[in-house]
């Protein structure tokens, strides 16, 4: 539809100053920036193998109370659930039991030494701005292991806030806790733009709570997974995600995308033998663990645990039909009427986009299949039946769904291009106006659904991790730098509320790295703005 797929965008800025973008509700003032030396050459390196990391790096601020001592944070325990290949050694420290694994820090370096300290006054960072620092403040020489430790506060308050920039570990979420403070923010570090962004990542497990019940779903950004279920050992491309369900939702992701098979035999037969069949979680045709087959009833048990724990929070479930059993499409709506999508209380099932509180402790389906005609006249979930294939920017036939879903690659170097459909589809989602749409109600904006996944069965470079291994870090610099901001994105659109929309991705916890979910639920803080 118009959209120029040459290259994904690419910000410039002046590489002479870092610049630094605050995109918390928290106004922040930078008190002191000291230059650190790199740790001594004699402090042994990780052990071979310990993967480098992306094209950014994250440190964490934490809240420390009272006076401005230095030293160095201290390594927490990495998130839960580590990645494991499709293919036995894919990934160093995986395994082929789909149990997620504990994963070993390397030792703490030793204490930097500090080199030069830059006092500061009165550098303040308003919520959703950016500043440059002064050129005498260069960039840390990444290639030298050189680091800023970078000291903030709030204005009014005593607590300080404490970051080594960049990481001197892997890029891995660090989770520190404050006595004086419960906020935590994240830091995202781009060495090839010297560009520092800060996100907050309080309460990632009920991020929902701190939004406003009257915000329409489709005003949210929400991070989703593609085939959410698959984080087992499976043939090439079937597997697409690193960690559970479960850990998926402890750190943020409120969408999940699960295709099941739906076996023949009619309701009547199945009523005569209890009640509708199980069905089995599926990638297209074939089983998503080679150890044995995994079952929808299983992962409705762990969401529903979930909610019940965050009351606070919903999660939306696009289910869609595949695999090899040769029940339709109606029949498969029956089964999910009578035995999954029920009860009520636990379900959002109306033909519409609900309202945060209205799905709050709920489910929300988000139908990829026709309906029988028992269920046609009420409706059943929100209607994706109408799902446009392989497309850059497509709408459902209900209207209710715009779609980035452009998945078939033949070649690793048309990654590029799904880099660039997928950045113009978070620019897309940036547009729409929450307190407009309140004070002209109607028909909310539509879902809009980006997803990062791309496969080629047939192509190794292009099975489903080694896609997010590029598309995922382009993202999360998109997100940093140009995401937001008037003009800088792909089709130089206007901006309203900055959502990101549902962001649909692959691959995401491997190795505790959270940081591409850390940003989409970051940017809800717009909407925080406005409550």
């Amino acid at each position: 539809m118009g959209v120029c797929c040459s290259k994904p965008l690419a910000v410039v800025y002046k590489m002479g100053a870092l610049t630094i973008r605050n995109l918390t509700i928290t106004p922040l003032e930078l008190k002191a920036v000291e230059r650190l030396e790199p740790a001594p050459p004699s402090f042994s390196s990780p052990p071979h193998g310990t993967p480098s990391g992306l094209a950014k790096i994250t440190a964490r601020l934490t809240g420390r109370g009272g006076g401005a001592a230095h030293y160095p944070l201290p390594i927490g325990q990495p998130h839960r659930g580590n990645g494991h290949a499709i293919l036995p050694g894919a990934f160093p420290g995986d395994d082929e039991s789909g149990v997620d694994l504990v994963e070993q820090q390397p030792p703490p370096a030793p204490p930097p030494a500090a080199r030069k300290v830059h006092e500061l006054n009165g550098v303040l960072i308003q919520p959703f701005s950016e500043l440059s620092l002064p050129d005498d403040i260069t960039p840390p020489d990444v290639s030298r292991s050189e680091q800023l430790r970078m000291t903030f506060s709030e204005p009014g308050s005593s607590d300080q806030y404490i970051a080594d920039v960049p990481s001197s570990s892997p890029p891995r979420s660090i989770v520190m806790k404050s006595p004086s403070s419960d906020k935590e923010f994240t830091l995202i570090y781009i060495p090839s733009h010297a560009f520092l962004s800060i996100f907050s990542s309080t309460h990632l497990s009920s991020w929902m709570s701190e939004l406003f019940p009257a915000l329409p779903l489709s005003a949210l950004s929400i991070p989703g997974t593609h085939n959410s279920p698959t984080r087992f050992v499976a043939l090439p491309s079937v597997r697409c995600q690193a960690v559970s369900v479960g850990a998926q939702l402890d750190n943020g992701v409120r969408f999940l995308d699960v295709r099941v098979s739906c076996p023949s035999s009619s309701n009547s037969e199945w009523a005569a033998a209890g009640g509708a069949p199980d069905l089995a979680l599926v990638h297209s045709a074939f089983p998503i663990s080679l150890s044995g087959t995994k079952y929808f009833h299983d992962l409705l048990t762990e969401v529903y645990a979930f909610l019940a724990d965050h009351p606070s929070e919903t999660v939306l479930v696009s289910i869609k039909r595949e695999g090899t059993g040769r029940g339709t499409d109606q029949q498969l709506s029956k089964h999910l009427a009578s035995r999954y999508c029920v009860p009520a209380e636990r379900w959002w099932t109306e033909p519409r986009i609900p309202t945060l509180g209205e799905a709050r402790g709920r489910m929300v389906l988000v139908r990829r299949f026709h309906v029988d005609e028992s269920l046609a006249g009420k409706g059943f979930g929100i209607d994706g039946s109408v799902w446009p294939d392989n497309c850059a920017d497509g709408t459902c036939g209900s209207g209710m769904i715009r779609i980035q879903d452009y998945y078939d690659l033949g070649q690793a170097e048309e990654i590029a291009k799904k880099i660039t459909f997928a950045q113009s589809g978070l620019e897309k989602a940036a547009q729409p106006d929450s307190t407009a749409a309140e004070a002209s109600p109607g028909v909310p904006a539509p879902l809009y659904i980006n997803f990062l996944s791309a496969s080629n069965f047939f192509n190794a470079s292009c099975w489903p991790e080694k896609i997010a291994a590029k598309l995922n870090p382009a993202i999360i610099e998109y997100l940093c730098m140009g995401h937001g901001a008037p003009g800088k994105g792909p089709g130089q659109l206007t901006i309203g509320d900055a959502a990101t929309g549902i962001v649909v991705t692959d691959w995401v916890g491997n190795k505790g790295d959270w940081d591409l979910i850390r940003c989409i639920v970051g940017w809800n803080a717009r909407l925080q703005l406005k409550q």
